[in-house]
């Protein structure tokens, strides 16, 4: 039995549910920042972080971290093909750009006002740009056409980014018509952070 620790919120436990949509899971939906699922957190990931998984074979279970580290256990458990390196590159870039604008969420959630002026601001900002615009370019090009894990986690972060209001997109087309044509997914309905 597999066991996925997340919340609805996270573009990261998203990317895992819509990818798992037709494989036997549990998911647990957690409120990360009460005290009661923090501590529970704490066991399932010391870096408190979700995702987490847990796989629960008889009275062996394994935890694993990261979600790219949970996609690549379960491809394996799964005996699905590996990811290509192209494939890896594009992970790597949806990562970078989930990566800065968390950070600058959770610093917006702790009243820090992003200052463009700063350093840390500036090189955040300077990696979404860059990385949206090369994302938006590979959609152009028919780099995601297939919907594959790749796919999902460029949805998954799209989505995350027009629900949060945390960057504009206007300009990148080709990101925003790849987000509409993949809206009406059931297992995207099924994970919207939305409901």
């Amino acid at each position: 039995m597999y066991k996925l620790y997340g919340s609805t919120t996270s573009p990261y436990v998203r990317r895992l549910r819509i990818w798992l949509a037709n494989t036997q899971h549990e998911f647990i939906n957690m409120q990360i920042f009460e005290s009661e699922d923090r501590t529970i957190l704490i066991t399932k990931n010391p870096a408190l972080k979700v995702p987490a998984l847990e796989h629960v074979v008889g009275d062996e279970s394994t935890l694993i971290y990261d979600s790219r580290v949970i996609y690549r256990y379960l491809s394996e458990q799964l005996e699905y093909a590996s990811l290509s390196w192209d494939q890896e590159n594009q992970l790597t870039l949806v990562d970078s750009v989930n990566d800065s604008l968390v950070q600058m969420f959770l610093l917006s959630k702790s009243d820090v006002v992003a200052d463009t002026d700063k350093l840390f601001f500036k090189l955040q900002k300077e990696r979404v740009n860059n990385v949206l615009a090369e994302l938006n370019e590979q959609v152009e090009r028919g780099k995601f056409n297939s919907w594959n894990y790749p796919a999902i986690c460029l949805f998954s972060l799209i989505d995350w980014i027009e629900f949060r209001s945390l960057h504009n997109l206007k300009g990148l087309s080709a990101l925003l018509d790849f987000h509409q044509e993949n809206a009406q997914r059931i297992e995207v309905t099924a994970t919207d952070p939305r409901m």
